[in-house]
């Protein structure tokens, strides 16, 4: 039971303390660690409805609309009516949030590399097969 709990302590640490970093470092683009997931997802899937950018992230409907509104007004994001459904929303990359995410994605490779900088090859890959293994378990509960 123990080592339950210290697996389960131990995520938390380690969520908690990339976030806090992550808040620290994009700071400077008025980004935190809850908001920039949304601008590297619409990196990959521009034109998305906020819906499906919601079942993307895993967020709730109301906390991505939070999140959103927030990203627009800081002038990362437009959304536009989707012609084809009068009630859904497509967001898109605004010409700052292009010129943004290249500094982003360095700022989280570089946490990547301070996280794993004591990790053999291997064991990143036995570490992230681990991970996606209890990732898969807890979203079969």
């Amino acid at each position: 039971m123990n080592e339950i709990m210290y697996l389960i302590k131990l995520n938390n640490r380690i969520f908690r303390t990339t976030q806090i970093y992550l808040d620290k470092v994009l700071k400077e683009y008025e980004l935190s660690s809850g908001s920039y997931p949304y601008l590297l997802t619409l990196n990959e899937n521009e034109g998305i409805s906020q819906n499906k950018l919601s079942k993307e992230l895993g967020c709730d409907k109301a906390m991505s609309a939070r999140t959103i509104t927030k990203l627009i007004k800081l002038g990362y994001l437009n959304r536009e009516k989707d012609e084809t459904d009068s009630r859904a929303y497509k967001l898109y990359l605004t010409e700052k949030a292009n010129i943004v995410i290249p500094n982003i994605l360095k700022e989280i490779h570089k946490l990547v590399h301070l996280i794993t900088k004591d990790l053999s090859e291997n064991e990143k890959v036995i570490t992230i097969d681990s991970l996606n293994k209890i990732l898969n378990n807890m979203k079969k509960v």
